[in-house]
């Protein structure tokens, strides 16, 4: 099993913080089902201020390559990635075109 963190930036509107949240308590069906076929186990997203944090547990063959060439074809994850990405902002370190930025471990207590 793998162990991925990922951070990624808000709009600081509390308004569309507020939207953002209403849509992850009901996420669609498909969003889902894609994100358990691409070998993500189970996925959690916190929230600070404004500030994301998600982990992801997956298996072992797992690869955000193989799942980004897995959601480029299909058009329900496209859909849902437009529509998340009006609440969305990058952090200013991300590279181009990247909204959740891998974290780096750097301390574990084990």
């Amino acid at each position: 099993m793998k162990t991925f963190c990922l951070a990624l930036d808000l709009k600081e509107d509390l308004g569309l913080i507020e939207k953002y949240e209403a849509y992850h308590k009901a996420v669609w069906p498909e969003i889902l089902s894609s994100i358990k076929n691409s070998g993500i186990e189970s996925m959690k997203i916190y929230r600070t201020h404004n500030r994301l944090f998600m982990i992801i547990h997956a298996k072992d063959d797992f690869s955000f390559e193989i799942k980004s060439k897995m959601d480029s074809s299909n058009p329900k994850v496209l859909e849902w990635e437009t529509l998340m990405d009006q609440f969305q902002q990058r952090l200013p370190w991300a590279a181009p075109g990247v909204k959740w930025v891998l974290m780096d471990e750097i301390f574990s207590m084990a």
